[in-house]
């Protein structure tokens, strides 16, 4: 097996608040391979996106960060502000989650794709021209060389989310973060963009980090998925042994609440509660309010992340008893 190019080790991420301190990341470790694809998989508020800034250095003080995030051996936490322009935007780049809202309104498309070029890349003004229209091909916008002249508000949702992406391709990164990359973006414009991200990946030899809130989206592109709840992850697995058997309460629930194909029609099973705030979490398990399986022994202690079955990890202490999806508890 091949050494990670990203390996996270009990990444913290700690907010300071007129309340007091408010942990949004607690404890994360991951390992993401060569030409890999994870996906980071939960609901709004489970410390997705932060995970991906932290890695990113985008908080700043007073905001804490503890752990390692080791990049091609390099722990990034302690690198200098020098060497972080240089691997963020860089070596690693990131898509975010709004296209609208991350594009500069007030520049045109092609100005903001020649900005990264100028930062990371050594080109004359006419090489880096050439190359903004090359990307924008490369991510499948028509008519490029207009394209380059236009603004944000003149592209579609789906064209917007390609120039993000063009915009991250600029300076040949190894490894791209995708935040919700699919969000409020139609079934159809979803398929082209998640196909868009692999054909990339192959075609560039990237690995690929997507966050989601769709476990669809990560059986239709990943290769790993980590599931996080209330800033922990709490399963690790290969994709397609996740979906087969998950082993938490959870990710069991993520399942169920997703609709299914075939002539069958069973009713969608919500997972019933709210996520938890992040600063009055339960004792034991964050999950155990929602839990439909829960007992006296998830409110003890916060269930560690230990291995359950070959390649996957789960923080549930009754992983061995539950159902697989779709059957009756």
């Amino acid at each position: 097996m091949s050494d990670p190019v990203l390996s996270v080790r009990n990444l913290s991420t700690t907010f300071a608040t007129p309340r007091g301190a408010l942990q949004a990341v607690d404890d994360v470790s991951f390992d993401v391979l060569p030409g890999e694809v994870l996906g980071i998989v939960g609901e709004s508020g489970s410390g997705k996106s932060v995970t991906l800034r932290s890695i990113m250095g985008l908080l700043r003080p007073p905001t804490r960060l503890e752990g390692e995030v080791r990049w091609l051996g390099e722990n990034l936490l302690r690198a200098s502000r020098e060497r972080m322009y240089k691997v963020a935007g860089g070596e690693i780049s990131i898509i975010f989650q709004e296209p609208m809202t991350a594009l500069n309104p007030v520049l045109t498309v092609g100005e903001q794709i020649l900005e990264s070029l100028y930062e990371h890349e050594r080109m004359s003004k006419k090489q880096a021209k050439a190359r903004a229209e090359e990307l924008l091909a490369l991510v499948g916008i028509p008519s490029p060389r207009e394209r380059l002249g236009d603004y944000a508000h003149q592209f579609s949702g789906g064209m917007r989310q390609r120039a993000m992406i063009a915009i991250a391709l600029a300076s040949n990164p190894k490894l791209l973060l995708a935040d919700e990359p699919t969000t409020a973006l139609d079934v159809t414009i979803q398929d082209q963009i998640l196909k868009l991200l692999l054909r990339l990946k192959d075609q560039l030899g990237m690995s690929v980090v997507i966050v989601t809130h769709d476990l669809g989206v990560v059986a239709q592109t990943c290769d790993q998925v980590a599931v996080m709840y209330a800033g922990r992850i709490v399963e690790t697995a290969p994709v397609s042994q996740l979906l087969r058997s998950p082993r938490h309460a959870y990710t069991l629930g993520l399942l169920r609440s997703l609709p299914g194909g075939g002539v069958r029609r069973q009713p969608l099973l919500p997972i019933l509660g709210a996520p938890p705030n992040l600063s009055d979490l339960p004792p034991g398990c964050a999950f155990a309010p929602r839990c439909p399986y829960v007992s006296d022994a998830c409110r003890v202690r916060v269930p560690p992340l230990v291995e359950v079955a070959p390649e996957q990890r789960s923080a549930c202490v009754h992983h061995d008893l539950l159902p697989r999806p779709g059957v009756a508890a």
